[in-house]
């Protein structure tokens, strides 16, 4: 037997509304009492047997249940009583009462201490019969899936309703008869998607697999073959509840079965139902401290199993989230062949509001899981490529969906299609597309090609005046396989061309294996060589490359660049790379080319010759193929992610000046700390043990812009350190909403605290200070030098508050050692701009 709930009653309603002629309507009413006492009998639930519909009874014991008849029956049943059906008659409305008796169903095997809450004991059951409830314990499973998504605009303000493309989406919509809100305003659909697959997933160790047998976009759709339009299954949105933690829209919020359930919530035992065959314990939720990345609502527990059967469930409304105006999620789990529930129906609806009154966003995600099979897994490279998307994924058959999706769409939902496939077709939509498109990737398609990237076309610094860039790259259109990437820059100061082309060829799919050519000739700056993957920041990189960049040490760099990469297995990439580059400073330089004393031959420019050997390890990281020639990771990594490099310089190799070795370890991870937050870590250390100038040493990357990076020192100053020997650590501490969301003046603000650290422990060898002599051989004026760390580390730290009006963050930092260096700064204040949720 089964228990209705809100959205199939809704699905009744509109069914009833739109098939009136076809189904009888029928209209029960009436009142639950308790036998011997006459007492009302509250939420009851009044349900008919073996079918979904179902209703539960207000305060005062009344129902009124409406179905598509006829039936013969129904049944009441309620925590405490047995379970009681009466037969009814095919009449139009009839009125039902039930008297319940004394039943046996109670909590039973289970002890409620004096005055405890005993939803609590519910609970504790939950957690002790948690191994053999989630879906993790099994060995593996798989299942055929399908998921929708809708997109629509609400709340349009009149002025906003008014411009040219919603005011054509909005008459295509009144014109095939879609909806408005309960205000009148429109009700825009912007996207749909439908996605057929097959999922796997494997859980010691724990991989996924998803298989795109079809998929088709409607309206403000992302280019096919894109990441988006890729992970719009279900193995990138996995709703499971039995861990502790539920990622969100990027954010970590608690289980309502958490192993800390009793810190977290406030539970009540409501009622007891059946759902499907199950009969459960209704038990509802709510945060105990509001402001939490928590939910609200209510869980349905096995009473036999005390398995999670369903939840209904939204996000806190008090939350510390920005943009969001609602997040809802019901789930049905049903349980498998070996006893773990797997997720039957899973349906989300997230509300998106920048500011109160201004146009929002309504999302709808809806997932049905079908055939499941477990403890059945697949040699373990099976799982190696996460996401494989059928050839003719994209050509899809007219009426394809309307024959092989598992559910009915509504009437409003076949009308959403409709506007969405006609709008589509409107100059505007395909303009804003283009718009939006050039917003999120930085190119503008032309054909075949990408221009750009738009942001590099201009720039300014004091070497090359205006600088002024031209560049594209390729699509898969032009070619699958071929990847192409040409750029020509001029500066009006300096009067030069730069340069550069990336050629990329796909040898072969399965293990990713690329070919990678580079050739560019360009103005560059020793203070960010090798630092690419502290550039995270891109207010920091282009104000790093602006203005008078002369105390970063500029030169001109000519690399030609030739690597092979491969995965050998699934999170574990190999690199070989063959590099030539020519060094021309642009500022007072020279070393010494032989014995490296004073009157001894020097040289102020220098070419490499490299072979570089890379293996990266990232045992949970998912590669998804962009546009079908890029890769790109989505999602969070729980396992660190381990980099190691080998460089060696070949010395007279293409004119090389110099033998050497270099060793790279870097490490990376991000650890969820509970309540007190998450902290993303950096562990970056080198080795050089040859005697080379100082720019083929490892220059830290300091920060004197007024932005924050996660990825440098940034009370250090450009150039300040050099090392050939090294080992930092950099972390970030994200509170989220701890501490801050006790306070009752400052909750309100919805700020957030950070906790920033940075070490840096490094020195230079005897050697490597020689070969750089103190005096220009030719003038005999001094030549700009360089510091290296003593036996004292460097060291800063800060705090600082983020969310500040949704989008600014504000870091307060203190400079612990060297704080007595020439021009120094102990203490700074830095900025940035980030939106997050």
């Amino acid at each position: 037997m089964r228990v209705a709930y809100p959205l199939l009653l809704l699905l009744l309603l509109l069914l009833v509304g739109i098939e009136g002629a076809q189904a009888q309507r029928i209209v029960f009413s009436g009142q639950i009492t308790e036998s011997g006492t006459a007492k009302v009998v509250p939420f009851t639930s009044v349900f008919v047997p073996g079918t979904a519909q179902g209703a539960t009874a207000d305060v005062e014991g009344r129902y009124q249940l409406i179905v598509n008849g006829p039936v013969d029956s129904l049944a009441a049943s309620a925590i405490g009583f047995a379970t009681l059906k009466k037969r009814v008659s095919a009449e139009d409305r009839q009125t039902v009462n039930f008297t319940l008796g004394a039943g046996s169903v109670s909590l039973g095997e289970v002890v409620v201490r004096p005055r405890e809450n005993p939803a609590y004991v519910i609970l504790r059951r939950v957690q002790q019969h948690k191994a053999q409830n989630n879906k993790r314990t099994l060995q593996a499973f798989e299942f055929d899936s399908y998921s929708r998504v809708q997109v629509a605009l609400n709340n349009l303000p009149s002025q906003v309703s008014r411009r040219k493309l919603l005011r054509q989406m909005t008459q295509v919509a009144d014109s095939l008869g879609l909806a408005r809100d309960a205000q009148g305003k429109p009700m825009v659909p912007f996207f749909a998607s439908e996605v057929l697959s097959h999922y796997y997933q494997h859980n010691q160790p724990l991989r996924k697999r998803e298989e795109i047998k079809r998929t088709q976009l409607h309206g403000a759709a992302p280019r096919e073959g894109s990441v988006t339009s890729q992970i719009l299954g279900s193995s990138f949105q996995d709703w499971d509840f039995y861990p502790n933690w539920q990622q969100l829209l990027g954010k970590d919020f608690i289980s309502p079965i958490a192993d800390g359930w009793k810190f977290t919530y406030e539970y009540e035992l409501q009622d007891s139902v059946y759902v499907g065959k199950d009969f459960c314990y209704k038990i509802g939720v709510t945060p105990r401290r509001p402001q939490d990345l928590a939910f609200v609502g209510t869980i349905w527990i096995n009473t036999s199993t005390y398995a999670l059967r369903r939840v209904d469930l939204v996000v806190s409304p008090d939350a510390n989230l920005n943009f969001i105006e609602q997040v809802a999620v019901k789930q049905d789990l049903v349980p498998s062949a070996a006893g773990q529930g797997l997720p039957q129906r899973t349906a989300v609806v997230i509300g998106i509001k920048p500011t109160k009154g201004s146009t929002g966003i309504l999302a709808r995600l809806t997932i049905v899981n079908s055939n499941f099979d477990v403890n059945h897994p697949k040699p373990l490279p099976f799982y190696d490529r996460p996401l494989e998307t059928a050839a003719d994924a994209f050509d899809v058959p007219k009426d394809f969906f309307a024959t092989y999706r598992p559910d009915s769409l509504t009437q409003e939902e076949q009308v959403t299609l409709q506007v969405l496939d006609s709008v589509r077709q409107l100059p505007a939509m395909r303009s804003l597309l283009e718009v939006a498109d050039i917003a999120v990737n930085g190119y503008y398609r032309a054909g075949k090609i990408e221009w750009g990237p738009i942001l590099t076309a201009y720039s300014f610094n004091n070497i090359e005046g205006s600088r002024f860039r031209v560049g594209f790259r390729t699509t898969p259109e032009f070619s699958r396989d071929w990847l192409l990437r040409p750029y020509l820059a001029y500066g009006t100061r300096d009067g030069r061309f730069k340069y550069g082309l990336r050629v990329q060829r796909i040898v072969e799919r399965q293990h990713w294996t690329v070919v990678n050519f580079e050739h560019r000739h360009d103005l560059d700056q020793v203070a960010l060589l090798d630092n690419d993957y502290a550039l995270e920041n891109p207010l920091f990189e282009a104000s790093a490359r602006l203005g008078n960049i002369s105390s970063s040490r500029p030169l001109r760099r000519t690399l030609t660049t030739l690597a092979l990469q491969t995965d050998l297995f699934r999170g574990f990439t190999q690199r070989v790379i063959f590099r030539r580059q020519s060094f021309q400073p642009l500022y007072p330089f020279a070393y010494y080319t032989q014995e490296r004393a004073p009157g001894s031959p020097t040289a102020d420019n220098f070419d490499l010759s490299e072979v570089v050997v890379e293996s990266r390890y990232a045992r949970d990281e998912v590669l998804i193929p962009n546009n079908q020639n890029r890769r790109t990771a989505i999602g969070l990594k729980k396992w660190p992610a381990v980099t190691v490099r080998y460089t060696m310089g070949l010395d007279n190799v293409l004119g090389s000046d110099f033998r050497y070795q270099k060793l790279n370890l870097l490490i990376d991870q991000s650890i969820r700390l509970g309540q007190v937050g998450r902290t993303d870590y950096r562990i970056d250390a080198g080795y050089i043990p040859s005697t080379v100038p100082y720019p083929v040493l490892k220059t830290h990357l300091g920060n004197e812009s007024p932005f924050y990076n996660g990825g440098a020192f940034n009370l250090m100053r450009y150039f300040e350190f050099v090392s050939d020997r090294y080992v930092s650590f950099q972390f970030e501490n994200q509170f989220d909403g701890f501490l801050l969301n006790s306070i009752p003046a400052i909750k309100q603000l919805n700020w957030r605290l950070v906790a920033t650290g940075n070490v840096l422990w490094g020195g230079v060898s005897e050697a490597n200070r020689r070969i750089n002599p103190a005096q220009d051989p030719i003038t005999g004026g001094p030549l700009p030098s360089f510091q290296s760390l003593g036996s004292l580390p460097y060291a800063e730290v800060g705090y600082g508050i983020e969310n500040i009006l949704r989008v600014a963050r504000v870091d307060f930092l203190h400079r612990l050692t060297y704080r007595n260096s020439p021009g120094a700064r102990t203490f700074g204040v830095k900025v940035s701009f980030q939106f997050k949720l």
